[in-house]
């Protein structure tokens, strides 16, 4: 089964606007093959290794958009075991594999790959393998949407190439062991490309070397944990300029890379870049790859979160291509693809989902990170327009958690539904300074780690002091909104939340008599409560994702 595309935000908003989107129904759950879970689960060959280092070296050639290269995958023996998988999809190909000089027996299952290890693997023992492998990889029909490659040219007509492989699988242009839950401790990149064209991937750039046949390899460096995804390969005939923020760890570097012909654009639209690490710092906490830079590659498509080397597509406007996303004025404020893909550093590439059926891990909290971008520089009352203007991309169509273990992500609403939700969290906390540590403890006690989604409901439950657990079934696994149903009789309000789990329950402030005040209804039980005076009227606080219908 091919992964489903993803929808982004941006996307949805966009095609609504735009008057396309399709009004909400029931999705049938796709029928799941053995390559699905191949793919998704922790299978056996890869449980009993934890991967430490990349060292991946790749030749790109530029007649015949092909891929030449090998990966030394360094790693340690949990548990004694001689088959290891590894992923790579075709049409790329594992040529052979070896270990110690020795040449392996692979075994091939479509796009798993499985090597007979002939050293025996005793636990707690550190080894590496060399895959050498080649192809042509899939080409991306729709970046960042569907994972490829993107070949491309520039204005001038120079090569303009970039990969963008999140949900389809790193293993689209590279073998690794593409399953989220287990990261490399670092990694390094070497590519290979004709002179004069520059290549731009993560961490930092340790060397360029030239050689006699026209090409040079550039050497990057990654001393950080990286998820497969986020590693990528930005190729084009840059042009590049930096500046150093005082972060909170001290000096940050940010370089930025981008076309000749943009380069005065980018010194200005790239402005929006401290302005982001000042919102984001104060939030989530300090950048979480210091060592590794910050930077800003413009693509030939919209762009993504690749860890440290953050890609760029936006064509140097504010909003999404230049839509308000939020209908409100606020979205034209900032780049959207600046914030909402850097915003990525601190959930998907700091704090990571073990498993894609979690992405909204990483999109609730980045979709929500536009809105505390907005509360920073703007105040509360832009943030709070603008993510309630972004409901209007809401589909209901099916749940925000995807299926476990066969590499399926739910619906598109985990960006301006998860979004919604976290608003509401912070409705509930009711004290800023105490959500502004909870959103930092996250990026601190989850540092550079892969998670559940599980840990991360149970950590805010804890942290908040609610019970979440029927809220967060109620946002993340139905499609249903709560209705507030309520009943106005002189000074008595009677009230309860339907159309909603049985578990459900959340307080709720409303305005009644022309005061605020907050209930506590339960699913299905009417409660009553005592109103200041006869009330004509009751309306619901619009920083709550819940509707209300009055009853007699």
């Amino acid at each position: 089964m091919k992964t489903p595309q993803f929808w982004h935000v941006g996307l949805a908003l966009f095609l609504l606007l735009a008057g396309t989107v399709p009004s909400a129904q029931a999705q049938t759950t796709p029928t799941f093959t053995r390559q699905d879970t191949l793919r998704g689960s922790i299978t056996p060959e890869r449980a009993w290794w934890d991967l430490t280092h990349y060292d991946l070296s790749i030749k790109v050639s530029l007649k015949d958009s092909t891929l030449q290269g090998q990966n030394k995958i360094s790693y340690k023996v949990l548990q004694p075991h001689q088959t290891m998988q590894i992923d790579l999809q075709a049409p790329m190909r594992i040529d052979r594999v070896t270990q110690n000089g020795q040449n392996l027996v692979v075994r091939q299952d479509s796009n798993a790959w499985f090597i007979q290890l002939q050293q025996p693997q005793v636990a707690g023992a550190q080894h590496c393998i060399d895959v050498y492998y080649s192809g042509r990889p899939q080409v991306s029909v729709n970046p960042p949407w569907s994972g490829g490659v993107t070949w491309k040219q520039d204005t001038q007509g120079n090569p303009f190439i970039a990969t963008s492989v999140q949900g389809d699988g790193a293993s689209l242009f590279w073998p690794n062991k593409d399953h989220m839950y287990d990261e490399p401790d670092s990694m390094m990149i070497r590519v290979n490309v004709p002179m004069p064209l520059v290549d731009v991937s993560n961490g930092r750039l340790r060397k360029v070397e030239e050689h006699a046949d026209s090409t040079r390899t550039f050497h990057w460096a990654v001393t950080n944990p990286i998820n497969n995804y986020g590693v990528n390969f930005n190729i084009g005939n840059y042009v590049s300029f930096s500046e150093v923020y005082p972060g909170e760890k001290g000096p940050l570097d940010c370089i930025y890379y981008v076309l000749p012909e943009n380069l005065e654009k980018a010194k200005a639209q790239f402005k929006d870049v401290p302005r982001m690490l000042q919102a984001f710092e104060h939030w989530f906490g300090p950048y979480p790859f210091y060592e590794d830079s910050y930077k800003l590659v413009e693509v030939p498509y919209l762009g993504m979160e690749h860890q440290s080397s953050v890609t760029y597509g936006n064509q140097y406007q504010n909003g999404y291509l230049g839509r308000d996303l939020s209908g409100t004025g606020w979205g034209l404020k900032f780049d959207f693809i600046i914030i909402h893909e850097s915003g990525h550093e601190w959930f998907a590439n700091n704090i990571t989902y073990k498993d894609i059926a979690d992405m909204w891990v990483h999109e609730a909290f980045t979709s929500y990170s536009e809105n505390l971008f907005l509360d920073y520089h703007y105040g509360k009352e832009a943030s709070s327009a603008y993510i309630i203007g972004v409901r209007k991309g809401i589909r209901n169509d099916r749940p925000i958690v995807g299926k476990y273990d066969v590499n399926y992500a739910g619906s598109g609403d985990m960006y301006p539904k998860g979004a919604n939700m976290l608003h509401m969290i912070r409705q509930l906390v009711g004290n800023d300074m105490k959500w502004r540590l909870i959103l930092r403890g996250l990026n601190q006690d989850f540092y550079h780690q892969t998670v559940t989604g599980a840990q991360i409901e149970n950590y805010l439950a804890q942290k908040s002091g609610h019970n979440l657990k029927g809220f967060f079934d109620q946002y993340l696994r139905d499609t249903r909104i709560p209705v507030l149903e309520y009943k106005l009789n002189g000074k008595t309000l009677e009230y309860r939340w339907t159309n909603c789990l049985d578990t459900f329950s959340m307080p709720v402030k409303v305005l009644v008599s022309g005061k605020t005040k907050w209930l506590k209804p339960v699913a299905g039980t009417w409660k009553k409560a005592t109103v200041s005076r006869n009330a004509a009227e009751l309306t619901v606080d619009p920083n709550f994702y819940v509707t209300s219908k009055r009853v007699e």
